[in-house]
């Protein structure tokens, strides 16, 4: 948020940053965008409001309302999420817009009759700036004049814009005739695109340590539809987005690799389904020491409205997989979408997979950086990678359940006897197909190292409800290269009011270490962050038994119990 507004304490912002969409917009069914959310507020208070009131904390000037319906009415008509949440509990007073025609989209939900309703219920709702559509233009100048709407209502949404505009300086000087001041040099733009790709990337699997290249002896080749589009490295959104700016993974390694780059592209596109270019591509493998493959999905199918029920590879390029990996040589599976796909095939037959997502303009140097050695990669994952989209929705944070499944009570479908007994197994919450783990959990990501994590050290166990839980561990590098580490401390409260989350991630810290080097990282949980919210948004801390994790990832790690005291 500050990169957008600034920090100054002046109170002069550099752009106002808005918060969106408010809220349960990522919880719609079966993934699909604009589509109903049902969510109890418990869950809401809990998980699905904490963002937003951290962003509401830290000062941010404007919320924006979702497209969704939120337990039977709109985001854009709801009450309770901008009168009693936002503003009377949270105390936001700067201003709140619409979606894109949200307002009229109302009519369309069931939720008003026309869009002199929409307007209605929005002012009322507190949604102070409709965008795109003009329900407000139309009907609330003469709904004051006919006594329909009280003017207050317009009163308190123009105070909440102006107020915004006052902080931003608008009215301080005539900005019609002002240019855009380059203010920071173009080289550091470019550098900083570069070290943000290189940092979001997320080595999966990295087997016999076939990464990184050994450039300076081997030949790669460099195959597939992503490697070298310079507008679908981009993402989606980008409708500003420069081509010529973007430098590709094929530009990149030609200036690094010379004639031991060999490339070549297999398909046309993530979506092409002609398999012409497959006998070049697999004698590009059979020239090379190792596969560089760049594999993805194009900017037009992800993003906003372009939800998919597979989640595979489109087209042919799972076949084209099979083609380079029936060469025999080592495949470095390079994935470029902006979303999880079920790739564990694909996975199991690579030597190593790097998620790039969508890095942008710098792709092809940031690709270099890591695949080259110069740069460990240090992403972690911030979601669970589901194995099979009927694992979805998949999460750390899941509930335990009154049956829950474990490795050793669990029996996969290809091991039960026939006719066996409709209770013989056991009777727990599992899949019988996929197991009980995801693909990747929350939080993973490899590093070109290792590191050893030692005993987890309390200053104590029984903690007051006024004291802060102080913990340390000592985090060793026991590999050979130096890399960074990110240090993840859950939490689970064993017994509560409302039951809790098998896991909570509270906090984490991020390290770097030299080969060889050792560092003892010191946590400090307040109490206060142990507590959870009812249906009606009042915060409890209750006493009673809690577990604590220290480790690399939501799935793993050492623990220690503590006791909350009353």
């Amino acid at each position: 948020m500050n990169a957008f507004q600034g920090n100054n304490p002046d109170g002069k912002l550099d752009m106002a940053a808005c918060a969106k969409h408010f809220a349960g917009y990522g919880a719609a069914e079966g993934g699909r965008d604009y589509n109903t959310t049902n969510i109890p507020k418990a869950e809401l208070w809990n998980n699905y409001f904490k963002p937003f009131k951290a962003l509401n904390d830290a000062g941010i000037a404007s919320f924006m309302t979702g497209f969704n319906e939120l337990n039977g009415v709109p985001a854009s008509g709801n009450e309770f999420l901008f009168k009693e949440v936002l503003r009377d509990s949270w105390g936001f007073d700067g201003l709140v817009v619409s979606d894109w025609s949200s307002i009229t989209e109302m009519i369309a939900h069931g939720f008003a009759a026309n869009p002199k309703e929409a307007a209605f219920k929005a002012i009322k709702a507190g949604v102070d700036m409709e965008m795109a559509s003009t329900s407000y233009r139309d009907a609330l100048k003469k709904m004051v004049e006919s006594g329909e709407i009280n003017e207050q209502l317009i009163d308190h949404a123009v105070r909440n814009i102006l107020r915004v505009k006052f902080r931003l300086g608008l009215f301080d000087k005539d900005f019609s005739n002002s240019k855009a001041e380059q203010t920071v040099p173009y080289k550091k733009h470019l550098e900083l695109a570069r070290k943000t790709a290189r940092e979001s990337f997320v080595l999966l699997e990295n087997r016999k340590h076939i990464l990184p290249l050994h450039t300076e002896k081997q030949k790669i080749a460099l195959i597939g539809p992503m490697a070298d589009d310079a507008y679908e490295q981009l993402g989606t959104w980008v409708f500003d987005g420069d081509t010529n700016l973007s430098i590709t993974p094929y530009e990149a390694f030609r200036k690094e690799l010379g004639d031991r780059l060999i490339y070549a592209k297999g398909l046309e596109y993530s979506r092409d389904k002609n398999r012409n270019g497959f006998k070049e591509a697999l004698r590009a493998a059979q020239k090379a020491d190792a596969v560089v493959l760049c594999l993805g999905e194009e900017s037009i199918i992800t993003g906003e409205a372009h939800s998919r029920a597979y989640l595979d590879f489109p087209g042919a390029q799972e076949e084209l997989f099979r083609q380079i990996h029936a060469a025999g040589k080592p495949i470095i599976l390079v994935v470029m979408t902006s979303r999880p796909l079920c790739i564990g095939d694909l996975a199991k037959q690579s030597a190593a997979v790097l998620y790039a997502w969508h890095p942008g303009s710098m792709a092809g140097p940031a690709l270099a950086d890591v695949l080259f050695g110069r740069y460990s990669p240090s992403g972690r994952l911030p979601i669970t990678f589901p194995k099979a989209p009927g694992q979805i929705p998949v999460y750390y944070a899941q509930k335990n359940t009154g049956r829950p499944a474990s490795k050793e009570t669990m029996v996969h479908i290809d091991d039960i006897p026939r006719r066996s007994f409709q209770t013989s197994l056991g009777n727990t919450s599992h899949y019988l197909d996929i197991g009980l783990e995801p693909l990747y959990p929350f939080g993973y990501g490899l590093t070109y190292s290792t590191f050893e994590y030692g005993t987890i050290t309390p200053e104590k166990t029984n903690i007051g409800m006024q004291e802060t839980l102080s913990v340390s561990i000592d985090i060793k590098n026991t590999g050979s290269f130096a890399a960074d580490e990110v240090v993840q401390l859950y939490v689970r409260d064993k017994v509560a009011s409302i039951t809790r989350p098998v896991k909570e991630l509270k906090i984490f810290q991020k390290l770097h270490l030299e080969a060889g080097e050792s560092e003892t990282v010191f946590f400090e949980l307040p109490v206060s962050d142990l507590g959870f919210f009812d249906e009606e948004g009042k915060y409890h801390i209750e006493a009673g038994e809690f577990r604590l994790w220290i480790g690399p990832d939501a799935a793993s790690g050492n623990y220690i119990d503590f006791t909350l005291k009353p």
